[in-house]
């Protein structure tokens, strides 16, 4: 299949599409219509549209303009505005300054300065290149190069690209203590997550018992009152706790069966537990700090730049929050697309952001709302017609092709890798789910056998079932759109 040659060819037109044209979309028409018939969908919101990209022809529209909340189908969004205005190899960057001056004996008179560019890599734990240590050794290394043995002063550290507010207003308290919830700063660290690791009771039922937090040595405080549950359970704990107070309140069960078993909670304050971490890693690898580390919140005047460093590509960040629906990544990307447009990394300023690449691509916006990158206020809105078309306009872009290979090959990876498994060989289905308590969504690309490109989206909310029996039905609907011919 020539993919250059399909995205050459599209002719799209979104005032005027062209009336149903499908060969076969009756097995699609009456899998969505046996669904809709079910009891616990009698309350139940199902759209779905599929647009065949390569013939510019509506596949098959079911009350696709009814407004939804999209979940992480915000992401689609919110990468593809990265792609545009920031670029494929675009770095977030950190920057380490100091000032005052360094005398003949290697002491720092002045401050150290930690400047946030809202690198969501920063200290992550996924890679051996990002992790704390790793980290702090590169930086550290800087310090000695430029003949700096101690500090007579303190590390400081600057998160003002972005606003104080790491949250959106329209999250819930059940959320933002947990590590999908953790909000973002202009100095993001560790994925603005640590581990907490328990140990289960003798019995279900028992209290199981909080033995430790990683990285050692964070600011955290807890109450514990999760138990014991069965085996193969899974993590059923959620954390409660605000962003920038270092209390935490556990409850839930983890399962019977492993020694220690890990949940991950939203870290508190990481910019600061960045820069207490770096004072530590310093003073025990001699090179004393004298003063404990400070916020600071206005431009540094007479300051000397040691280092900037730099993340990793956008491609790479773009394809982990799609392929792992990662949170932060996208917050980041967000607000960062508002600091790029206007100066100011807020959440308003992001959505303005990435509504004004909606804008350049033409598209009709009414129903449509957008507050936050990653999708977890169910303040956003979208229509599955309007994603279809948003889609279908994005494949024309000159990136699409590191887009679309941001998103989970069906079958194989992130969070596809289990769903469709008797798909068809020859048929390449590129996906994004969004869920939520409530919602079941999907959206993407399939690349025929026959060789045509459609988008599709399926968007479904309020149903009384089990989430599982839901997945179970729309994955009917993802397969029926696979294979159409």
């Amino acid at each position: 299949m020539k993919r250059s040659t399909i995205l050459l060819s599209l002719i799209l037109s979104c005032s005027a599409i062209a009336p149903v044209a499908a060969q076969n979309k009756s097995e699609l028409e009456k899998t969505v219509n046996a669904i809709c018939r079910e009891n616990d969908m009698k309350h139940a919101t199902l759209s779905v549209e599929v647009y065949n990209i390569s013939k510019n022809q509506m596949v098959y529209s079911h009350d696709a303009q009814r407004a939804a909340t999209p979940a992480s189908l915000n992401k689609l969004f919110t990468t593809a505005a990265g792609f545009e205005k920031l670029g494929s190899n675009f770095r977030f960057k950190t920057s380490l300054t100091y000032s005052g001056n360094i005398d003949s004996h290697g002491v720092l008179h002045g401050n150290l300065y930690i400047i946030g560019g809202g690198d969501p890599l920063l200290g992550s734990y996924r890679y051996k290149q990002t992790v704390p240590d790793t980290l702090f050794s590169t930086w550290a290394k800087i310090l000695r190069n430029n003949g700096i043995k101690s500090i007579d002063g303190r590390i400081c550290f600057d998160a003002t690209i972005f606003d104080n507010q790491p949250l959106n207003d329209s999250w819930q308290w059940g959320d933002i203590g947990n590590y999908y919830g953790s909000g973002v700063s202009g100095l993001n660290f560790h994925e603005n997550m640590y581990f907490a690791f328990f140990a289960p009771g003798k019995k279900i039922g028992y209290p199981a018992t909080l033995e430790r937090t990683q990285p050692k040595d964070i600011n955290v405080r807890s109450t514990n009152e999760v138990l014991t549950g069965p085996e193969n359970s899974g993590d059923n704990v959620i954390i409660y706790g605000d962003p920038n107070n270092p209390m935490r309140n556990y409850k839930g069960t983890i399962p019977m069966g492993k020694k220690s078993f890990s949940v991950r909670g939203a870290l508190p304050s990481p910019g600061q537990t960045c820069a207490e971490l770096f004072a530590r890693y310093l003073r025990n690898n001699g090179i004393n700090v004298s003063s404990n580390v400070t916020e600071v919140f206005s431009k540094h005047d007479n300051t000397h730049t040691l280092l900037d460093y730099f993340s990793n590509t956008y491609y790479v960040i773009a394809q982990y929050t799609n392929l792992t629906s990662n949170n932060i990544y996208a917050e980041s990307i967000f607000k960062y697309l508002g600091y790029h447009q206007s100066g100011q990394g807020s959440y308003a300023s992001g959505s303005k952001a990435v509504m004004s690449y909606i804008g350049t691509l033409g598209l009709e916006t009414s129903g449509i709302r957008i507050v936050d990158g990653s999708g977890l206020s169910r303040l956003n809105r979208v229509t599955a017609d309007f994603l279809c078309r948003f889609l279908a306009k994005t494949s024309q872009r000159s990136f699409f092709n590191d887009y679309n290979n941001t998103l989970a090959k069906v079958g194989e990876s992130g969070t596809a890798r289990n769903l469709l498994p008797n798909l068809p060989k020859g048929i390449d289905m590129r996906i994004k789910s969004g869920t939520m308590d409530g919602v079941r969504n999907y959206a993407g690309y399939v690349f025929t056998e026959s060789g045509d490109m459609l988008c599709f989206s399926v968007l479904c909310s309020n149903y009384d079932g089990s989430s599982n029996a839901i997945k179970t039905r729309i994955e009917k609907i993802l397969y029926s759109i696979a294979t159409l011919k």
